[in-house]
Parts: structure tokens; C-alpha cells; sequence
């Protein structure tokens, strides 16, 4: 299934989801699906991938286990990044009204698949 399709499914499942972008781990747009400026959201993605890595790197210290995912909110907006192994990594963006706990049920579903497909 391609990359595309399934981050297209996931924004258009969770009601109140803006965007969804699959990120290199340099923090370069693989692909991405949007309902606003496309640019906007690599710029999201980019600065939330070097967010996620840093994460990673402070949890390695911890036997908590690995990271998995992160929900940030601002006062506009929730964003949910995950990683999908070590080399990439999942954005999505929410309206602040958006119900993060759905999102994060779908946004897990989808990292699954993404896996699956780029590994």
C-alpha cells in the first residue's frame, strides 16, 4: 500500500487531523498529506523530528524503554510524532479541539503499516 494512501486514511479518520507527513531521519519529507500549507507542515516535521531524536537520546539513559511517540500541544494546534524504526519518523497535526486519545489509537495503527511497508 502505498505511502501516501495510508497517511491520507489516517487524516481522514480522525476528526479534527490536519496533515500527516512520513520524515528521513535527517528531517526531510518523505511524503506527506495535508488540508493546509504543505510547506508548513515540513517545517513542522523537520523541527519535530530533531525534538524526537533528542527524546530518544535522553531516554536511552533510563530503563524506561524506548521512545515510541509524543503528543505537544500549543495553543493552536496538538502534534503527535512518532518514529517508525531508526531512520523515520511520523508527524500529524490536530485542531486543538481534536481528541488526542482517538488520534493516537489511528496515528499508532498507522505507524504499524508504515513499518511494515518500509521495512
Amino acid at each position: 500500500m502505498p505511502f501516501k494512501t495510508i497517511l491520507r486514511e489516517l487524516v481522514e479518520s480522525v476528526p479534527g487531523a490536519t496533515g500527516a507527513i512520513l520524515a528521513d531521519w535527517e528531517g526531510e519529507a518523505v511524503v506527506q498529506y495535508c488540508l493546509y500549507d504543505d510547506y508548513e507542515l515540513k517545517v513542522i516535521a523537520a523541527h519535530e523530528g530533531i525534538i524526537l531524536s533528542r527524546m530518544k537520546e535522553v531516554h536511552a539513559h533510563f530503563p524506561v524503554g524506548g521512545l515510541n511517540d509524543a503528543v505537544i500541544t500549543t495553543d493552536t494546534r496538538h502534534i503527535v510524532t512518532g518514529a517508525i524504526g531508526p531512520d523515520y519518523s511520523l508527524v500529524m497535526t490536530l485542531d486543538r479541539g481534536a481528541v488526542v486519545g482517538r488520534a493516537l489509537y489511528r496515528f499508532r495503527n498507522s505507524v504499524q503499516r508504515l513499518e511494515k511497508e518500509i521495512y
